[in-house]
């Protein structure tokens, strides 16, 4: 008898918590090197969903790299706590790009009551592999998919040796070796849109929300490859774009005084800086090319959505893993802390039952917010810890609990050169290592959006840049940090630079 009404409390206990759990359709978009200033003139179905949803407007990545800024994204956990720190292409390094084993993740919980799928590119690497997982119930269709589907029609996809260059990379924190890397070259893509990754993608989501039976609510990741280079651009968006048609930012093709002479070490710098202002202007219609091409697949996903009637009554979130410098202080792709590369669009549009107080918001957040925002709407139980905070109350018109974003880079295919960074209304601190050396960043992010004024250096700022190299080495020290500073970093770098300063007038 006993036993029984054990059984009858741990029914009645589920069943409470799948009552109040919202099993709504969610559907998650995801762009891949989408600079958060290139949404408006080409993206008018991206802008629609804006107008029906939350932006916020100050949205950060945790990571400005693939590998782990997804897996933060779809853990709510900072890197160094899920242990998935950068892409980790090359062999030594590779342990360091796969999420801890026993980290819960949106995969794994959300496909236990809904009918998950992710199509797209596949850059979330778990331990065991999240796509022979037993306990994930998540049918995957990915970069593979699309090859496969590709072959046989004897058609090549975008890119190939010519869109790409030598660059160093540093290995292990100890060594340096040349890779080859995209480069901003750019061509039109003659087998057409049809054979395109990003067209394949939209049409196989358009298909798996016209197909939905309603047996479970719908889970939909579409994970977008475009805009990220290579610039392997089919028609009619190749040349949909104009240079006469957009303004590019005053900070491309420039290197600033106090900008970290570090970023030549990377591939950031060490392609960027080749390319002149002019140069840029060529590369930025391409870019915003892509982007249009970014937003007619994602108008694909949300017609689709009408068409079956469940668009009312979908979570949708719009995003990007991280954003492209583009020429933005001479530099290329992202790796670095700067707005146009750290910074991402993030929209967040609810069920019709629910009317948020607000419809955007300029708090600083992050990306590691979005699941547990996920977790607090839809009621979930038993999702595990995360770093991360709800937006909830943000959406609410209440008091959001945090006050600081971070960010971190270990390295792209190896790890090394090491970054760290922490957005603290209305500034910005970043900290850029190569080996033993660190220099400081120090902006005001609000007064100088492309951020053009290092103030670290000034003697009126020091208590700020003191107190902001805190905040992050106790953010380092929480998280289990690889990473190991000076305990004095802050005179270091002065000692370091009032030297090079004083040498450079003598020399002139």
């Amino acid at each position: 008898m006993k036993y029984i009404v054990i059984v009858f409390l741990l029914q009645l206990s589920l069943f409470q918590s799948r009552a109040q759990q919202k099993e709504i359709p969610v559907v998650i978009i995801m762009a891949d090197q989408l600079r958060y200033d290139a949404i408006g003139q080409y993206t008018p179905n991206i802008n629609a969903l804006k107008k029906d949803g939350v932006s916020f407007n100050r949205t950060y990545t945790a990571s400005p790299i693939c590998v782990p800024a997804r897996g933060a994204f779809f853990t709510g956990k900072y890197p160094n706590t899920s242990g998935s720190l950068i892409n980790g292409w090359v062999k030594q390094d590779e342990r360091y790009r796969v999420v801890k084993q026993g980290t819960r993740n949106l995969y794994e919980t959300l496909s236990k009551q809904w009918e998950a799928w992710h199509v797209g590119k596949q850059h979330f690497f778990t331990q065991p592999d999240i796509e022979k997982d037993p306990n994930v119930n998540v049918q995957w269709i990915t970069q593979k998919t699309y090859q496969q589907w590709l072959a046989p029609q004897g058609v090549k996809k975008p890119g190939g040796r010519e869109f790409t260059d030598y660059a160093p990379e540093l290995v292990s924190g100890a060594y340096t070796h040349a890779k080859r890397y995209t480069v901003p070259v750019h061509k039109l893509y003659t087998p057409g849109l049809r054979y395109f990754p990003d067209d394949f993608f939209g049409e196989k989501s358009a298909e798996i929300i016209r197909n939905h039976k309603g047996k479970k609510p719908l889970m939909l990741a579409t994970m977008f490859m475009s805009p990220h280079p290579p610039f392997h651009i089919p028609a009619p968006y190749y040349d949909k774009v104009r240079r006469q048609d957009i303004r590019i930012p005053s900070n491309v093709g420039q290197w600033y005084e106090g900008q970290s002479p570090l970023q030549l070490y990377g591939l950031a710098g060490f392609i960027g800086s080749r390319y002149s202002r002019e140069q840029w202007e060529d590369v930025w219609p391409r870019y915003m090319g892509l982007v249009s091409l970014l937003d007619d697949e994602t108008g694909k996903i949300i017609k689709a959505l009408k068409d079956k009637g469940i668009y009312d009554d979908a979570l949708i979130i719009f995003t990007a893993d991280h954003g492209e410098m583009l020429g933005s202080h001479s530099l290329w792709m992202k790796m670095c802390m700067y707005e146009a590369s750290a910074r991402v669009p993030l929209v967040i549009k609810f069920p019709r039952g629910f009317r948020p107080a607000v419809s955007e918001t300029s708090q600083p957040v992050s990306l590691i917010d979005v699941w547990p925002t996920l977790i607090s709407y839809l009621g979930i139980n038993g999702a595990g810890e995360t770093d991360g905070i709800s937006l909830m109350p943000l959406v609410e018109g209440k008091t959001f609990g945090r006050n600081d974003v971070f960010i971190q880079y270990d390295g792209n295919a190896a790890y090394g050169s090491n970054q760290r960074c922490v957005v603290s209304r209305p500034h910005k601190l970043i900290m850029d290592t190569f080996r033993d050396e660190v220099y400081l960043e120090l902006y005001n992010v609000e007064k100088d959006p492309e951020e053009k004024e290092n103030l670290v250096m000034k003697p009126e700022n020091r208590a700020l840049a003191e107190r902001l190299i805190g905040k992050i080495k106790e953010h380092m020290r929480q998280t289990g940090d690889l990473l190991r500073l000076p305990d004095d970093v802050y005179q270091q770098f002065l000692t370091n630079y009032a030297k090079l300063n004083e040498k450079s007038e003598s020399d002139s």
